[in-house]
């Protein structure tokens, strides 16, 4: 179930806030676990049995690192093991069993295992992992009540695709949560918005990128399989020119705001749906597009991940305390990690390992270069490694990949935009102008000029509005991905 579904929308949404309303506060998080349950299990039931082992396993392991001291290195360790073990069996067995194929072709006739991702494993792994680590730090105590700690882990507005929330983020809202008219209407506020990115911008910048993108694909499969078309028509079949130079580069920012207002859409109606329930979450994005560097733009991007990374592998291994050299080493295996995070394809370690050399590059020289440039060079230079990188993100096939990005970067017959590109372009133009300013902070830095009156008004108004909008577009769209469903 994902929360821009009618299903979510209409049904289960209603029934778990006037449940969870009308239930006497000691008993509020037990019909919360009950609800999460639910919710998870209403797409892949099978799986609920496989998050609550989870939950059993580190609660079970945070009690003996809490209650035996003198153990609680060996019990981190296997707690930690048992989690990375989980993980890698569901989201990499078969990537792994299909690369060692192919240095030992044996293995071919044992088949790749056809297994199931979970969905959310990676969010909900994550946080487990952080909780055990911090309660062996001492940084939190270990929750005694498995109930409790199984709601925590379970927690439906966060539960699918974060953000990753570490239990020092709602341990006060575990035991005492504030629930008020503000608390609440601040809640659907964001809820509202995040929801309007989902539907109403990254739906329609997702459907522009799959008609620019099938565009350019057709154009490449008629030039590969026309017989007389010369060198010329193989070029442009190689090289992916099917959109044109332009045309190819406005696919990818096409890309690069759907993946942007998809995700951080998701994140909003997460931390607004925390907000009804008393919970406060912390912050997953901001404004990454108007970013002056790499550097800044992954303090602004999935803010929660790098934290995780910062703070449970970078750190541990040394971070940048012992020398340039290591800072590197860690910066690459960060990277790498953070790369197979997001998926089972060497295209997402291709993703990760570009990112660390533009970060590396900024740390050694760039940076004091950037500082010293104009700040509209930084930002463009900025962005354009960035929807560059959602290239590589995007295309698991290595083969389409280089068509694609090849085409972004060659002069081919179809020339700027070829007729198919520019039709699309020009239709959905209106719509990407809105998507450029949206990305930036000045529709809220808009709002915040008005005088407290007024601007609660046009919140609520507008709050109303994009609902209604939302509630439209929910019920007539009959395309609605969600591309960290897969995460």
């Amino acid at each position: 179930m994902v929360f821009s579904s009618v299903i979510f929308l209409f049904a289960f949404l209603p029934a778990a806030l006037l449940g969870y309303y009308l239930i006497p506060a000691r008993w509020q998080l037990y019909f919360l676990l009950a609800a999460n349950l639910f919710f998870y299990g209403w797409g892949e039931p099978v799986y609920i049995l496989l998050m609550m082992f989870s939950i059993a396993l580190n609660y079970a392991g945070a009690m003996l690192i809490s209650r035996f001291p003198a153990k609680k290195k060996p019990a981190l360790a296997l707690t930690v093991a048992a989690n990375l073990l989980l993980l890698g069996y569901y989201k990499y067995a078969a990537f792994a069993i299909g690369n060692a194929a192919l240095l030992f072709p044996q293995l071919k006739a044992l088949g790749a295992p056809d297994i199931l991702l979970p969905v959310g494993i990676s969010f909900y792994t994550f946080q487990c992992m952080s909780y055990v680590i911090d309660v062996y730090r001492g940084d939190v105590p270990a929750q005694a009540n498995p109930f409790l700690f199984g709601t925590y882990v379970s927690l439906f507005p966060q539960l699918i695709a974060g953000p990753i929330v570490r239990y020092s983020d709602v341990m006060l809202e575990m035991e005492h949560r504030v629930v008020n008219f503000a608390i609440v209407s601040d809640g659907i506020k964001q809820f509202a918005v995040g929801l309007a990115k989902k539907l109403l911008l990254a739906n329609a910048m997702g459907q522009m990128w799959e008609s620019l993108n099938g565009a350019a694909s057709a154009a490449a499969g008629a030039a590969a399989a026309g017989g007389g078309i010369g060198l010329t028509g193989a070029a442009d079949s190689l090289l992916g020119g099917g959109n044109g130079l332009v045309g190819a580069w406005v696919g990818a920012i096409a890309y690069s705001f759907q993946i942007y207002f998809d995700f951080s859409g998701y994140s909003d109606m997460a931390v607004g749906l925390g907000k009804m329930m008393g919970f406060r979450f912390p912050q997953n994005f901001n404004y990454p597009y108007i970013a002056g560097s790499i550097t800044d733009f992954w303090r602004r991007w999935h803010i929660t991940l790098s934290t995780w990374f910062r703070m449970y592998v970078y750190i541990p291994l040394g971070g940048n305390r012992a020398g340039p050299r290591r800072q590197i080493l860690n910066l690459l295996v960060v990277w790498f990690l953070t790369g197979l995070w997001h998926g089972a394809s060497w295209n997402f370690v291709v993703w990760g390992l570009y990112f660390c050399a533009l970060l590396i590059a900024e740390k050694l020289f760039l940076g004091r270069l950037l500082d010293r440039a104009p700040a509209a060079v930084r930002h463009l230079y900025a962005l354009f490694f960035v929807v560059f990188g959602w290239v590589l993100f995007y295309f698991t096939d290595f083969s389409a990949l280089a068509s694609y990005a090849a085409g972004m970067f060659a002069w081919t017959r179809a020339g700027a935009f070829s007729p198919d590109a520019l039709r699309v372009t020009l239709a959905y133009l209106p719509m990407l102008a809105i998507c450029a300013v949206a990305a930036t902070p000045l529709p809220k830095a808009l709002l915040g000029r008005m005088a407290p009156r007024g601007r609660a008004a046009w919140e609520a108004a507008g709050s109303i509005a994009l609902l209604a909008l939302c509630a439209a577009a929910v019920t007539s769209q009959s395309y609605n991905p969600f591309i960290y469903f897969r995460f």
